[in-house]
């Protein structure tokens, strides 16, 4: 998630493997292209955010929980394995047309269908800080052409004390306030999100 090559379409480092992998077994498997689902957590979810700005097309819907926005974690060295304080920290905030701008620069010329997101995020997260929710935000909405304000907010959605924020149906937001970087996979939930 932190490496200059990793944050470029084709850049040959891990996005690229990734993407491989994906390709391969899609390819080998004769799925269906239309049903490939990323989720991630923590870094996992880091790393969803930069598969879905290195390669959208390969993916119909993504789930970060905990996670940053795609780019934010990038090392200034260009090191693998460099850990970035200010993003980690909710302290890397931008606009929406400039967090749009960093996930549109990692596959440049891409013009096609990009995946729906969904963001979930706890507001007691001291990893990966709770600012980074509304910087995700930022980012996917400015990224799908959606409005940066909720259509519509579900309240103890989808449990209790979750709240939920639609932005129209390409981007979701789960937050619940009281949880840390830990928070629990509801599994319907994401199914519901792929349509499953």
């Amino acid at each position: 998630m932190s490496s200059r090559k990793t944050l470029m379409r084709n850049g040959g480092g891990d996005s690229n493997s990734i993407a491989n992998m994906v390709t391969y077994a899609t390819t080998k498997y004769n799925a269906d292209k239309s049903k490939v689902f990323l989720v991630g957590a923590s870094s996992g979810a880091m790393m969803a955010n930069v598969m879905a700005a290195t390669y959208p097309d390969l993916f119909a819907a993504v789930i970060s929980h905990s996670g940053v926005p795609a780019g934010c974690f990038m090392s200034q060295s260009g090191a693998v394995n460099a850990w970035n304080s200010t993003c980690s920290g909710g302290r890397s905030v931008g606009t929406q047309a400039s967090w749009a701008k960093v996930a549109r620069d990692m596959a440049p010329g891409y013009n096609g269908p990009r995946p729906r997101m969904m963001i979930m995020h706890g507001g007691r997260d001291t990893t990966l800080a709770w600012a980074n929710y509304a910087e995700m935000i930022k980012q996917w909405t400015g990224v799908l052409g959606v409005s940066g304000t909720p259509t519509q907010t579900l309240q103890n959605a989808p449990q209790q004390g979750y709240t939920t924020y639609l932005f129209g149906t390409q981007v979701k937001g789960v937050v619940n306030p009281n949880l840390g970087h830990d928070i629990p996979i509801i599994a319907s939930d994401d199914m519901a999100w792929f349509g499953l």
